[in-house]
């Protein structure tokens, strides 16, 4: 039932391959779980009190609250699944709960501190110090995600258009504006890519040629906010974060930041909009009778 499940995932879903091995992996410790504790075999003669009493395990084990609420996520999409294809009468998940986790504010790099990166900071004048240069301006550029700026293809960039084709989750495609010097950073860059050997079609790819992984993205990214910020986290997400929280400081309206990110709902930008309140404190100061 879960390699069904898997491929429903993977052809109707269209799921990133970072889902489904989220996915299966939730449904295999579940199982081991179902037969070391409760001696069943299969995974869809499970009930309620089975899954309730997996997610008491996770949580005084000292599994993280989101960790738990994602695997209660699998269990749900796994169960509905088998109910809709009549495998199960009842669903077991339906009455299984997420657990609270409170909000954290997005981290997110000063303006200042974004300067000194892309304007003063040096860069080799090689594939590898422009190639390093070219992936933190697109991040910043642009807000996409790791998997998106790993995904881009040469074909991706629009020069006349002046701008970048991303596919996003589930295989959605949005176009995102570049402004010019991202533009001339890319032609910078293949300049020098075509002296590279490898086998990737991507655009941003390794000193050998091959194609980028996340964790080469992350050391990058980590190697070179290290020497402009002392935040504590230092990763491809926090200039995703650092791209949106801009963009609402200097005015933008909401809705186009969602569109920009590729959020499905209002509710995922939202976040942001609590690292704007001091931007908001300032308009209000100025521009209020009473302040």
């Amino acid at each position: 039932m879960v390699e069904s499940f898997i491929k429903y995932l993977q052809l109707e879903k269209r799921f990133s391959p970072h889902t489904i091995t989220a996915y299966s992996k939730d449904l295999q410790q579940f199982s081991e779980f179902l037969a070391a504790t409760f001696e069943i075999s299969k995974i869809e003669k499970a009930e309620h009190p089975h899954l309730r009493s997996w997610v008491v395990h996770l949580m005084d084990t000292g599994v993280a609250s989101r960790t738990v609420n994602r695997k209660i996520v699998s269990l749900k999409s796994f169960y509905k699944f088998l109910q809709r294809r009549e495998f199960i009468e009842v669903n077991p998940a339906s009455r299984l709960k997420s657990l609270r986790v409170p909000k954290d504010l997005a981290n997110f790099v000063k303006e200042s501190e974004m300067d000194n990166l892309l304007d003063h900071l040096t860069f080799k004048d090689n594939f590898s110090g422009q190639r390093d240069k070219l992936l933190l301006e697109m991040l910043y550029a642009t807000g996409m995600r790791l998997s998106e700026l790993i995904g881009l293809r040469n074909e991706s960039i629009n020069y006349y258009e002046k701008t970048v084709k991303v596919l996003g989750k589930r295989n959605k495609e949005r176009i995102i504006p570049l402004h010019q010097e991202v533009i001339d950073q890319v032609e910078k860059y293949k300049q020098l890519k075509s002296d590279v050997s490898g086998k990737s079609d991507k655009l941003l790819t390794t000193n050998s040629g091959n194609d980028l992984y996340p964790q080469f993205v992350y050391k990058t990214v980590k190697n070179y906010l290290t020497q402009v910020t002392t935040l504590s986290k230092r990763s491809p997400h926090v200039l995703r974060h650092t791209f949106a929280t801009h963009l609402l400081n200097k005015g933008a309206d909401l809705n186009a930041v969602k569109d920009l990110l590729g959020h499905a709902s209002l509710a995922s930008t939202q976040v942001y909009t609590h690292n704007s309140i001091k931007k908001l404190k300032a308009v209000f100061d100025q521009a209020h009778p009473k302040a």
